[in-house]
C-alpha cells in the first residue's frame, strides 16, 4: 500500500489531495491539462469532466477522435457506443449512432460550429467551446470518420500536444494509455502527473514515465471523476462559508 501505484489505497484520500491541488492551480492562475480517453464517457464520467471544465479547473483537453465522438453521441443521442447511458442496455440501431454524430459535425464543419448551430448543447466538447478551453484531438488509422477537428497528420498532432502542455502545472491522465504515454514522453520534469486507470499495469507504465511527482490511481475513471467533482464542490462550499463570515 505504500508503493507509488496500489489498488489497495483508499481512493478518497488521493482524490482529496488532487482536488486541493486543482483548486490551488485555478486560484493562482496556473494550468491543468487533461488527457482523456473514451472510457471517461463510457463509465459515466463525461458529465463530471464537463463540470470541471465549466468551473475553470481544466485549461487544456487532449485526446483522440473517440473521446470527442462518444461525448457528443451521449449528449446528442443519449448513448455511448450504442449503449443507453441511463439504462445500461444496448439501443436498437445504436451501433450507427456515433457515425450519425460524426456526419452531423461534418455537415456543420467543426465541433465549434456544431455548438453554435445549437446541435450540441452539453458535454465535454460543448464546455470546451463555450469556455474557450483549447483542445487537440490526435487521430489514428483506426478512427471512424474522423471528425473535422481531428488532426490526422501525426507530426502536426504531436506539435500541437507539445505546444498545449507548455507551462502545465498538473496533467491528469484519464484512461488513455497511448495518448498519455505520448504526453508523458514530452512532459518536462517537475510537472505533477496523475495517472488514473482500472488496470494497474497501465498506471505503472504511465507513472514510470513521469517524475517523482507522479501519482497513480487504480480505480474506475468514472468513479474517480465523480469523487473529484464532489470534493471540489465541498472545497467551494467551505470557501464560500469562510467568505460569508
Amino acid at each position: 500500500m505504500g508503493a507509488g501505484v496500489s489498488s489497495e489505497r483508499k481512493v478518497e484520500l488521493v482524490v482529496e489531495q488532487i482536488a486541493w491541488e486543482l483548486r490551488r492551480i485555478r486560484d493562482q492562475g496556473g494550468k491543468a491539462v487533461v488527457v482523456a480517453g473514451p472510457v471517461v464517457v463510457h463509465t459515466g464520467g463525461g458529465e463530471h469532466l464537463a463540470r470541471l471544465i465549466r468551473e475553470g479547473y481544466v485549461h487544456v483537453l487532449l485526446g483522440g477522435n473517440a473521446v470527442a465522438v462518444h461525448d457528443m453521441e451521449q449528449n446528442i443521442l443519449g448513448t455511448s457506443l450504442g449503449m443507453d447511458m441511463k439504462r445500461g442496455v444496448s439501443v436498437h440501431g445504436g451501433h450507427r449512432h456515433h457515425l450519425k454524430v460524426i456526419n452531423t459535425v461534418r455537415q456543420h464543419g467543426s465541433i465549434a460550429q456544431t455548438v453554435e448551430a445549437g446541435a450540441l448543447r452539453g458535454g465535454i466538447m460543448y464546455e470546451c467551446v463555450r469556455n474557450d478551453v483549447p483542445f487537440s484531438l490526435a487521430g489514428s488509422i483506426r478512427d471512424d470518420g474522423p471528425l473535422p477537428d481531428t488532426v490526422m497528420d501525426l507530426i502536426q498532432a504531436q506539435a500541437d500536444y507539445a505546444r498545449l502542455i507548455k507551462g502545465a502545472d498538473m496533467i491528469l491522465m484519464l484512461s488513455s494509455m497511448l495518448h498519455s504515454i505520448g504526453v508523458g514522453n514530452m512532459t518536462p520534469a517537475g510537472v505533477r502527473l496523475v495517472c488514473v486507470d482500472i488496470n494497474p499495469a497501465v498506471v505503472t507504465k504511465l507513472a514510470d514515465r513521469g517524475s517523482i511527482e507522479s501519482v497513480g490511481v487504480v480505480t474506475d475513471v468514472g468513479l474517480f471523476l465523480s469523487l473529484l467533482a464532489t470534493q471540489l464542490g465541498k472545497l467551494n462550499s467551505a470557501y464560500a462559508n469562510e467568505v460569508a463570515r
